[in-house]
């Protein structure tokens, strides 16, 4: 594997990254409803999914979810009840938004909750599997381990990017917690996010 192909891949990784979608959107409500250090500790778990997903493809296990119609709903489901649940969470806590310092056990929840999504995501399974192959060739080696060295540089940078996002948010959720008002209408907002997401996935096609 070349350095230049390094850099196209990276180039191409961001580009992906810092493009909206569901993981951003996840990060920011985080980041909104409970503080900048909640989103990060998510957007670490997000991130951290995104190893099962790089051994999955290099092992060739993600081939299952496109080969298997049974795999691929189970999972896809499975995903969307999570988001669900996600939305039913936020309405039973709205109110006047609260930020404040959370505990080990709450670190822990919040990096499980972000690991969670990620890994019931299947069209990041699917992605993976498209995506890393294209940047391998037999000439460089074991096209396992070049997936491998590939999944982890988009782990990185994913990382960076997301921990920026949930930098940023934290900020925002500052902002939200001087307004009560805002702070019950972002309630609501979060959990509709998180049951479109949800409804989204659902009803997602390979």
């Amino acid at each position: 594997m070349t350095l230049s192909t390094i850099f196209m891949f990276l180039g191409a990784s961001i580009a992906l990254t810092v493009a909206p979608g569901p993981d951003n959107v996840f990060v920011v409500t985080q980041g909104v409803s409970r503080g900048r250090k909640a989103a990060i500790v998510t957007a670490w778990g997000m991130c951290s999914g995104l190893t099962v997903h790089t051994v999955a493809a290099a092992a060739g296990i993600s081939a299952v979810f496109y080969s298997s119609a049974l795999a691929f709903q189970a999972v896809k489901f499975a995903g969307a009840a999570y988001l669900l649940y996600l939305a039913w969470q936020a309405l039973s806590e709205h109110g006047p938004l609260r930020l404040s310092e959370a505990g080990a056990g709450s670190w822990v929840a919040l990096f499980r909750r972000g690991f969670i999504m990620n890994v019931l995501n299947p069209k990041v399974a699917l992605f993976f599997l498209a995506f890393l192959p294209q940047f391998t060739s037999r000439e460089a080696g074991s096209i396992p381990v070049q997936m491998l060295l590939l999944g982890a540089i988009f782990m990185v940078q994913a990382l960076v990017i997301f921990t920026a996002i949930g930098f940023c948010s934290g900020s925002l959720g500052n902002w939200i917690l001087k307004r009560p008002q805002a702070g019950r209408c972002f309630s609501w907002l979060a959990a509709a996010i998180f049951a479109s997401l949800g409804v989204r996935l659902a009803f997602v096609q390979r």
